[in-house]
Parts: C-alpha cells; sequence; structure tokens
C-alpha cells in the first residue's frame, strides 16, 4: 500500500482533486451533458462502418456476461473492461467527438468510454446506483485531467501518442467510481504511468492506421483493468514518476516534470471544442469552414486554379500537413490538403469524404499538388494563449490570369465556447442525424428528449439511461 504523503506530488495532487469534492460551475454540468450526447452519437455512426464493427463485441467470440456492461446502439453485452474498449473505438472511429488543444492534444470525451462501462456495471448491482448526474461529474473531472496535464506537457515531442492521458485521467477517476479512496486512486494512476504510452508512429505518415481510431478505447480499457486491480488489492509505486533512475520523469520526459498549469477545477469541460459539421483533426475545422464559404467561388473555375494557399498554425503544420500518397480513410482525415480541396469541391465535408470512393476523384489529388500551407505566427501564438485558444486558419485561391478569390479567415471554430450559441442548434441536427442510422424515429425523440431535460438526465439511474441506448 501506498504510505500516506509519501507519494509524489502529481499523484496526490490528482487523488486529492478525485476523492475531493467537486465545485462545478452550471455551465460545466450543462456542457457535460452535450458532451454525453455527442460523444455517443458519434459511436452510433461509427457503427455503420465494417472497419469499426469488425472490432466491437466479446475478444472470444461467444463469451457470455450476466449483468455486463452494454456498449450503445448494439446488443452486448460485456465485462467493463471490454465494453470500455467498444465504446471508445466506436466513439473516436470517425475523428468527429470533442477536442482539447495545447501543448498536447486529444479528445477527452474518449475517457467517457471507461467510465461509462464501469458506471453501467455498477448501476445493475444492488447497493450501487450511480445516476447521469455522477457520471457527468465523473467526465468533468476526467476532462480536467487530461486537459490540465495537457496544457505544458507534449508527450508528442517526444514520440508518445496524446491516448496517455485517456489512460492516466480514466484510470483516476474510475478508480474512484469503484469505491477506491485517495491511497486507491495514487496506487491505480502510478501504474498507469508505469505502462508508459504508445507511440505515435500510426498516426503519422505511410504509417498512419486505423490504430488511431481504436488507441483511445484501448486506454480506456487498460485504465478499467488498472482501476479492477487496485481495487483487489494490487500494490502502487509511489515515486513512479520521480525516481531519478528508474522514474517516468527520467527515462521518459527528459528529466522535465508534469505540472499542474492551473488548479483542478471544471475549466476544461467549460472551454472544450465541440466538432459540429466536420469530422476532421480539429487543427483543419478552420479551414474546412474557410474552404466551404470560398466552393462558389471556385466552382466554375476548376480548371483555372494556379494555387490554393493555407494559412494555419505550428501544430497543423507538424500533425496535418501531408503531401504524397494517402492510403486509406485514417490517412485522410489528418490531412489538411485533402480536407481544404474536397471542402472546395464539394461546399461540404462529411464521413463519406474519406472514402476510397471519394478520394479516386483525380481533382482531389490535382488540387492537394496546387496547395501552398505555411505557418502564420500570429495564429501560433494565439493557439496558444489561454484567453483566446484559436485555432485559426485562412484559405485563398488563385487563378491562372492572376486573380484570387478574398481570403476567407475563420480563427475560432464552430465548437469552440466564443460560438457555444451559434453550434448548439447544430450540435442537436447532428445527434438526431447519427441517432437515425442506428435507431427508429420513436427510440430517437426518446433520447432527445431525455438529454435536453437536464433535470431529469441528471437523476437518472445510468442503466435506464442506457436502455435508450441499447439493442434488444
Amino acid at each position: 500500500m501506498t504510505a500516506p504523503g509519501a507519494a509524489d506530488e502529481l499523484l496526490s495532487a490528482l487523488a486529492d482533486y478525485v476523492t475531493g469534492e467537486l465545485v462545478a460551475s452550471a455551465e460545466a454540468y450543462d456542457t457535460a451533458r452535450w458532451v454525453l450526447l455527442d460523444t455517443l452519437g458519434c459511436g452510433i455512426l461509427a457503427l455503420r462502418h465494417p472497419e469499426c464493427l469488425k472490432l466491437l463485441g466479446p475478444t472470444v467470440p461467444g463469451v457470455l456476461v450476466s449483468g455486463g456492461a452494454r456498449v450503445p446502439g448494439t446488443a452486448f453485452v460485456l465485462d467493463p473492461v471490454t465494453a470500455a474498449f467498444n465504446i471508445g473505438a466506436a466513439n473516436r472511429w470517425l475523428d468527429f467527438n470533442d477536442t482539447w488543444l495545447a501543448a498536447e492534444w486529444g479528445h477527452p470525451s474518449d475517457n467517457l468510454a471507461a467510465l461509462l462501462a464501469v458506471a453501467d456495471w455498477l448501476a445493475q448491482r444492488d447497493g450501487q446506483r450511480p445516476t447521469v448526474g455522477d457520471l457527468l461529474r465523473a467526465m468533468i473531472q476526467a476532462h480536467e485531467i487530461q486537459g490540465v496535464l495537457a496544457l505544458n506537457t507534449a508527450f508528442n515531442r517526444v514520440g508518445l501518442d496524446h491516448v496517455i492521458l485517456v489512460r492516466i485521467a480514466s484510470t483516476a477517476v474510475a478508480t474512484r467510481l469503484l469505491g477506491g479512496d485517495h491511497a486507491a486512486v495514487i496506487q491505480a494512476v502510478s501504474n498507469a504511468f508505469l505502462d508508459n504510452g504508445p507511440l505515435r508512429t500510426y498516426r503519422h505518415g505511410a504509417h498512419t492506421g486505423w490504430r488511431k481510431s481504436w488507441a483511445a478505447g484501448d486506454a480506456a480499457a487498460r485504465a478499467v483493468q488498472l482501476a479492477l486491480w487496485t481495487l483487489r488489492g494490487e500494490q502502487g509505486y509511489p515515486h513512479a514518476l520521480s525516481d531519478p533512475e528508474w522514474g517516468f520523469y527520467h527515462v521518459v520526459l527528459r528529466d522535465c516534470p508534469m505540472r499542474l498549469e492551473r488548479p483542478l477545477g471544471c475549466y476544461v469541460m467549460e472551454n472544450v471544442l465541440f466538432k459540429v459539421a466536420y469530422p476532421a483533426e480539429f487543427h483543419g475545422q478552420t479551414a474546412v469552414e474557410a474552404a466551404i464559404r470560398l466552393a462558389p467561388a471556385v466552382a466554375g473555375r476548376l480548371s483555372e486554379v494556379a494555387e490554393v494557399r493555407i494559412r494555419t498554425q505550428e501544430s497543423a503544420r507538424r500533425i496535418i500537413d501531408k503531401r504524397g500518397p494517402l492510403r486509406n480513410p485514417a490517412d485522410r482525415d489528418h490531412c489538411l490538403q485533402y480536407m481544404v480541396a474536397v471542402a472546395l469541391l464539394d461546399g461540404r465535408l462529411d464521413a463519406d469524404s474519406y472514402s476510397d470512393e471519394r478520394a479516386a476523384d483525380p481533382r482531389i489529388d490535382w488540387l492537394r499538388e496546387r496547395t501552398v500551407v505555411e505557418e502564420d505566427p500570429r495564429y501560433s501564438r494565439d493557439y496558444l494563449d489561454p484567453a483566446k485558444r484559436s485555432i485559426a486558419n485562412a484559405v485563398q485561391v488563385r487563378f491562372l490570369d492572376g486573380s484570387a478569390t478574398e481570403a476567407v479567415e475563420v480563427e475560432y471554430p464552430l465548437g469552440h465556447r466564443r460560438r457555444r450559441q451559434e453550434a448548439r442548434p447544430l450540435l442537436l441536427e447532428k445527434l438526431r442525424r447519427n441517432l437515425a442510422t442506428r435507431f427508429t424515429a420513436d427510440r430517437v425523440e426518446a433520447i432527445v428528449k431525455t438529454g435536453l431535460d437536464l433535470e431529469r438526465l441528471t437523476t437518472m439511474p445510468v442503466h435506464r439511461f442506457m436502455d435508450l441506448w441499447t439493442l434488444p
């Protein structure tokens, strides 16, 4: 067991936050409600895709679990570890759930997979009936841990994927949901750090592949596993971070200790970014919006295009500025030039825009070859400014005769906190569309009606909420 007061400072701080009283704003709870609905809706939409479906269900076909956790949009009843993988893989598959951008990037709603699997499993047992309100509280905490740790620690700079933060945050909060105390949270999270993290290889260049779509589910499943082991008495490692020879800070972060940039509260949930209209890597969202505005001006002059110029932030240059062949949909939705080309051609961008059929259009690569991507230093500064947190892009098309479209600049994407009111009706439309791909009209309306009534929603037991989302 971990001795009181003996653990690394960060481990203790995370345990303090998770097991202490959460003072969260009404805005945070309201936003968490929209994150819950939107994320599960994204998972429902992903069930149309065979590449996703083939990974779902029990790890070994035919295994049955009585009273297990359910997977939205399916009839699967699984142990909570496997359910967390299933939920997480579906939610993340289309790159359409929420986003957080800082020194490290990521998708805080990825944590929902672990929290929902644990809560649904617990809610079907005597003595523990967590409500959706309890789930929203857990989501706020997991968002906060992942997002605040991301503010000043760039795992991408040492080649690691951001899902390491999903595993850390989900482990902490899942341990508390399962009844773990302060010491148990330290034990579990220390093991989450000792797991280190997966390489980012599957997100870049010729290696880009489907793993980027199930990596978060894998992290969520591991978090639940670590939490369950801890509650069985598995030991922790109180100096897993700071050991001068073998600790995480030395071995992984090159002797750069992690610190909390700000007190843990509900800042991340209040400021999280929604993907409202475009299933695309978030650094390119405003570029897509700008390109769609320009599409009518380009429609009749495609053969005259001399150059497509994109001004963007440094992070976009590093992550999604891609040239050369794009081998699959997972590669295409992380290519800024591809997103903009399709948006200019079609005046829209949706999940089908990345299919092999759509990518076969030779005009897409023709436009990609004529696209120039350059960093705008102001965009890079404003991206990191906590008072702005912009994700700006500007797009302009120049023609062979020397004329050009206007340079359309979009600084704040539709899902930004500054555009919440504008986004909310569109989020509701997105939810209805996604649900309609799997459920009857009556079921869609039941889910929407329940979700929009925050007072009713927060008091509803999680297993009753999940009854709305699963198939018989």
